[in-house]
């Protein structure tokens, strides 16, 4: 095998290694390591490996190759400290990346990721978001080390007999049986890969203006399709019994399910209520912030579009939240103490200063919901909210307004389409009415 006769850092070179031949071409310094970068690649064919040698040489001389090794895991963490986003958001994409990107890419070459690279990894997710290899498996409980099937037996109440409990049947007493079940595969929602698409684009696009790739693969390559809305809001009746089954259980967890009802507002926008933000005279009601919890902590942080909205409320809303206001007032008084600006709407304590935890907002809900009979999410208020409105021929751009949706109503319309058209047909109607059809002439 003949080698390369010219500088080996420059222009490269091809040496035989056992039974295959190795092309390296130098590509400079890694930015990262301050290491030398070769460009690599082996074969048995020598035609082959000439070829791959002046291939590696045209992208070293048009800088289209890699300039690190750095890896697609490493871009993502170098991204991440550098991208200005919302705390709930970060912890979002750092769990994807945790998660799905990494134990499957995390340890590849960011010039080694193309197009066809991603497109396989979106369709494993699709296929089972454990990526497993279809044969039967194991969904262990736990990482440690146990047993994969274990009895909770129930002996009888007092201390244990010096010889042991007698035995038992264990389908009559009814002992309850822990057992790692059988792997099912579960396929990733076309929602939650697109997210994980836009995180890997992100970090590739940021590697491409720090000079490590030439171009974004992510750019071209194909993400599942946006998947249609299908909301699925309460009827008018099961409004109703929730209205009422939320009342039975409190006053105040009543008024709550009421506003989300009648203001189709965001769950955590809601929390995040204080009393400055709601004008009971005027019958406005502005949305600031959302209330969240990150790693056990309570939070207040910017809405969903980072804008400021005012709605209305109707006379019924504002005497809801007229009496809410005084039992507020009674209560803190009766400690001994006066009503402040810094209180939340919806608190368990006596004071209001710390808002309804989210997640148990959502569980109660859910629960109170399964009781009468209804299968619902808290989320599905505001849907219930949405299209009433637009039912009742309410126009798509103060829907929007009241819901916080960006884009001049396209939100709206894209969530709410088929509502938008019952809308359509009952102003079709109204025109219609207005008007008398002309009858020809009897001959």
């Amino acid at each position: 095998m003949k080698k390369d006769t010219g500088n080996r850092r420059e222009s490269g070179s091809i040496r035989r290694r056992g039974n295959s031949l190795q092309v390296l071409v130098y590509a400079g310094l890694d930015p990262l390591t301050g290491k030398r970068l070769y460009l690599s690649e082996s074969t048995t064919d020598e035609a082959e490996a000439t070829r791959i040698l002046n291939r590696f040489r045209a992208e070293v001389d048009a800088q289209r190759n890699a300039r690190t090794k750095a890896t697609l895991g490493a871009a993502i963490d170098a991204w991440l400290r550098i991208h200005e986003v919302e705390e709930n958001t970060r912890q979002g994409y750092e769990a994807y990346a945790r998660n799905h990107v990494k134990p499957a890419l995390g340890d590849v070459p960011v010039g080694k990721v193309t197009a066809r690279v991603l497109e396989e990894f979106y369709a494993e997710l699709r296929r089972c978001s454990m990526r497993c290899d279809g044969r039967p498996a194991v969904d262990h409980r736990t990482d440690r080390p146990h047993e994969c099937r274990v009895v909770r037996h129930r002996w009888p109440p007092g201390r244990r007999p010096a010889g042991g409990h007698p035995p038992h049947d264990c389908s009559v007493v009814g002992c309850p049986v822990i057992e790692c079940p059988p792997h099912r595969c579960k396929p990733l929602s076309a929602t939650t890969i697109r997210h994980i698409h836009f995180e890997i684009s992100a970090a590739l696009s940021a590697a491409v203006r720090w000079d490590w790739i030439k171009t974004n693969p992510a750019e071209v390559a194909k993400k599942p399709r946006q998947p249609i809305p299908q909301p699925n809001p309460p009827t008018v009746e099961q409004a109703g019994r929730i209205a009422a089954a939320a009342w039975e259980q409190d006053e105040s967890w009543g008024t709550f399910v009421w506003l989300v009802m009648v203001t189709g507002m965001r769950r955590a926008e809601v929390l995040a209520l204080r009393w400055p933000d709601v004008d009971l005279k005027t019958g406005k009601l502005t949305v600031r912030r959302n209330y969240v919890r990150l790693k056990g902590r309570g939070i207040e942080k910017d809405t969903k579009t980072h804008q400021m909205r005012r709605i209305s409320l109707d006379p019924a809303t504002i005497e809801v939240l007229t009496e809410h206001r005084a039992r507020y007032e009674s209560i803190v008084r009766t400690l001994g103490q006066e009503p402040t600006s810094q209180a939340f709407l919806f608190s368990h304590e006596p004071t209001h200063a710390r808002p309804y935890d989210p997640d148990a907002v959502s569980h109660r809900y859910i629960n109170m919901c399964a009781k009468i009979g209804i299968d619902s999410h808290l989320h599905a208020l505001r849907h219930y909210s949405a299209t009433e409105l637009l039912t009742a021929g309410v126009d798509l751009r103060t829907v929007a307004g009241r819901l916080g949706h960006g884009g001049g109503g396209a939100t709206t319309l894209r969530v709410y389409a088929a509502w938008v058209g019952e809308s359509d047909r009952r102003a079709a109607e109204i025109l219609g009415s207005r008007l008398q059809r002309p009858h020809p002439p009897s001959p």
